[in-house]
């Protein structure tokens, strides 16, 4: 017998409103018991697959001070990588490598607002047939 993840977990000094801005990012939806100030906040998102992925963000008082050793990859779904990039710039987010090559391929590292890097592929569109 395996194992089950039942969440990815984060710590945050804001788990409300780093959730807010992984919930406006990815259409997903925080918990309805969730709300400002409270010491967790959890994110509920469909995956490409159809199933969903939960994602925890817990209050804890340490700043974030080296790179992640675990990150989220994401494609986008209704745009391109580059708008997304954009979008996220928009929302708060701020590009930190821009790994995009000449010939379309290529990803870009972000970080959320409060640091934690994650990486935008390119979209399924945008990929080559298999």
């Amino acid at each position: 017998m395996g194992l089950l993840i039942n969440h990815v977990t984060f710590d945050a000094h804001d788990p409300y409103q780093i959730g807010s801005f992984w919930a406006a990012a990815t259409g997903g939806s925080l918990d309805d018991d969730d709300h400002p100030g409270d010491p967790a906040a959890l994110l509920v998102v469909r995956t490409n697959a159809g199933g969903e992925v939960r994602v925890l963000f817990e209050q804890v008082p340490d700043d974030k001070v080296v790179k992640n050793r675990v990150h989220l990859d994401v494609w986008p779904t209704d745009r391109t990588r580059d708008d997304e990039v954009e979008h996220l710039v928009g929302l708060g987010a701020r590009v930190v490598a821009d790994c995009r090559r000449p010939d379309g391929t290529g990803w870009v590292v972000m970080a959320d607002p409060e640091g934690n890097e994650f990486c935008v592929e390119r979209s399924a569109a945008e990929r080559p047939e298999s």
